[in-house]
């Protein structure tokens, strides 16, 4: 068997060894690694098909990890992985105590910054720079930003600052004109002046081979890079780079490793002030069905057993998006550059008027849907929970502070899984609660997602709907609509022990935790608390009547949580007396891994909370009585 180069490769220092022909065997190799792996373990595949050769130059012209190399968004940095010594544990990719999906700095020295949120590369890597021209040191410091990273505005920020600053430092645009979906907004209009026009391109390549093979070659190149300035003047007006105080290099052939290397090298050697260089790739490059749908093959799922006739939350809330658009032109949908990961396209394929991309701008997307409910409109913000964090002021200041009726679909709330620590959407709970003119709901089931959306749009509030990754629980789906009378829960089983206030995807397990609590001859109420703000007041005073006990289910931290509300609110009610058992997940980040083992870890599947609950009764175990535990007493009132 022919022993793979790949094999050899265990460091950055081993790629400077190989040759030409070497390296474009080494990249054959590492996209047939990442397809082989991916397909199992899921991932990212079309982004680090297009990065290979990028990354076998940068580590062949700079020194990792002395010199510091930043990947944006941190979901393109396989092949980095696979060739900075973590080949041999590429198999346990995203998977529950392996390898990360993004970058980060606990798993590598490779790795100097954590980057599963876009366009953050630029001002870390300017910080580094900074740090290290006021100590004196000697690195250099890289940014390669890509999948549409480059229109977020905490990125535009950065270049604004680091043009101003001045220091060396080198941003590597890898422009494929892409996200998850194509890249959206007027700078992505401009690069693809670059990216598709022929001048160009006829300039750079068959214009050097002209000029160089004439005599006075010295005088004639002059005169071909004027002109090449020319030509890029003209596609791109103003010279935008330049203007924010960048030295521009590119387009470069991204799939070229000699031409790339070339221009790393002339990027590296340019000290006076930052560099920008331009790259352009192929997503998905090598391998025909990423080229062909490099939207589909974004992020592969793992390979593992579903209902395929079960839909997912996701496709459940486009469905009733598309129903509510259909029947009031007040609503609009706007989405930070996530159309395809929140199903929205069969909206925008009848409504494209009113479905609005805006790229990777969450700040923007909040403010501009607080814009459009002054004047009637509607805004539904579909995004996802973690990157929600990323637009809070917004939240507040221009939405529930001036009291508009913005809709925060929010994908992804809870335990999101292999896509790890950066993406899990365990904060929500808490930070939206807390705001004021805001409610907070969370859906049961596929069913109710339906009803709270619709009881959101014809509010006229603000209202935030968390719901989870994945696919539903295969509920039929009611075909007309209705409203949910905000701040009221339901009771979903009766019992006079403990009632349980179980919220969203926690219902269903605490159903079933209350059927094994019963064979312990504990009798178990469960109550679906669907709006976390505001909270039920009745119903709670109801409860505490007659029931002893209480425990909270939430898939959010235990600090500030639903758990927590519902404490302070007995605290409040002046009732100290009824013991609470709040169930969640603790103080810290949640790694990657399947949901099922997570929830498992946390005690947040049924068996879990059945174990928590029957810590509240002394003498009992979990799946049996003890003799001493033969009836159950109140608690003292």
């Amino acid at each position: 068997m022919m022993t793979r180069l790949l094999d050899r490769v265990d460091g950055p220092a081993d790629l400077k060894k190989l040759s030409k022909r070497e390296l474009k065997q080494l990249a054959s190799e590492l996209r047939e690694q990442m397809v082989d792996t991916i397909s199992i373990t899921g991932g990212h595949l079309a982004s680090n098909l297009g990065v290979v050769e990028l990354t076998i130059a940068l580590h062949r012209i700079f020194d990792s990890p002395k010199d510091k190399i930043i990947w944006d968004v941190g979901h393109q940095s396989y092949v980095h992985k696979l060739l900075t010594g973590r080949k041999e544990r590429f198999a346990s990719l995203r998977q529950y105590g392996g390898l990360s999906g993004f970058a980060t700095p606990e798993e590598s020295p490779h790795d100097p910054f954590g980057t599963g949120h876009a366009s953050t590369s630029i001002s870390a890597a300017l910080g580094m720079a900074i740090a290290r021209d006021l100590r004196g040191d000697d690195y250099d410091v890289v940014a390669v930003i890509g999948d549409g990273a480059i229109t977020g505005g905490m990125a535009l920020e950065a270049l604004n600052h680091a043009g101003h600053l001045g220091s060396n430092l080198v941003v590597i645009l890898n422009d494929n004109g892409m996200s998850i979906s194509p890249t959206v907004g007027s700078l992505a209009r401009l690069l693809g002046r670059v990216r598709f026009d022929p001048r160009y391109r006829w300039a750079k390549e068959e214009g050097e081979k002209i000029l160089k093979a004439l005599p006075l070659g010295d005088v004639v190149w002059e005169v071909g890079r004027q002109a090449r300035g020319r030509v890029k003047g003209l596609l791109l007006p103003t010279m935008v780079w330049e203007e924010l105080g960048f030295t521009y290099i590119g387009p470069v052939d991204g799939h070229d490793t000699a031409e790339i290397e070339r221009a790393l090298l002339q990027a590296k050697e340019l000290r006076a002030k930052p560099t920008f260089l331009h790259v352009l790739t192929t997503k998905g490059k090598g391998y025909r069905p990423a080229e062909d749908n490099a939207v589909y093959f974004h992020g592969v799922p793992a390979r593992r057993v579903s209902n395929q006739n079960i839909p997912t939350y996701s496709e459940v809330f486009a469905q009733t998006v598309l129903r509510l658009t259909r029947d009031d032109p007040r609503v609009v949908t706007i989405t930070p550059a996530m159309p395809e990961g929140n199903c929205l396209s069969i909206v925008a394929a009848e409504f494209p008027q009113r479905v609005y991309d805006v790229g990777i701008c969450e700040q923007h997307a909040v403010t501009f849907a607080a814009g459009l409910a002054t004047q009637g409109f509607v805004p539904i913000v579909a995004i996802y929970s973690t990157f929600l964090q990323r637009a809070f002021d917004q939240i507040i200041h221009d939405v529930c502070l001036q009291e508009l009726p913005v809709v925060f679909a929010i994908d992804r709330g809870g335990i999101v899984g292999d896509d790890g620590k950066t993406h899990q959407g365990t904060f929500d709970l808490s930070y939206l609660a807390l705001i004021p003119n805001l409610n907070v709901a969370a859906p049961r089931d596929e069913n109710e997602l339906q009803h709270l959306l619709y009881t959101a749009v014809n509010s006229g509030q603000a209202m935030a709907i968390r719901y989870p990754r994945g696919s539903g629980l295969g509920v039929p789906l009611d075909s007309i609509l209705h409203n949910i009378q905000i701040g009221k829960w339901e009771v979903m089983r009766e019992g006079n022990d403990v009632a349980i206030l179980a919220v969203g995807v926690t219902v269903a397990p605490a159903l079933e935790a209350a059927h094994e609590l019963a064979a312990n001859g504990i009798k178990a109420a469960v109550v679906n608390a669907r709006y976390i703000k505001p909270l039920d007041v009745e119903m709670i005073n109801s409860l505490v009547r007659h029931i002893p006990r209480l425990a909270t289910v939430e898939e959010n931290t235990l600090s500030g949580g639903f758990g927590s509300s519902v404490a302070r609110l007995l605290q409040d009610l002046g009732i100290d007396e009824i013991p609470v058992k709040i169930i969640g997940i603790p103080d810290e980040y949640v790694e990657q891994g399947t949901q099922a083992a997570i929830r498992a870890r946390y005690g947040l599947d049924a068996e879990g909370i059945t174990r928590q609950i029957l810590s509240m009764f002394p003498g009992y175990q979990a799946g049996r009585r003890s003799a001493k535990a033969s009836k159950i007493e109140p608690a003292s009132r």
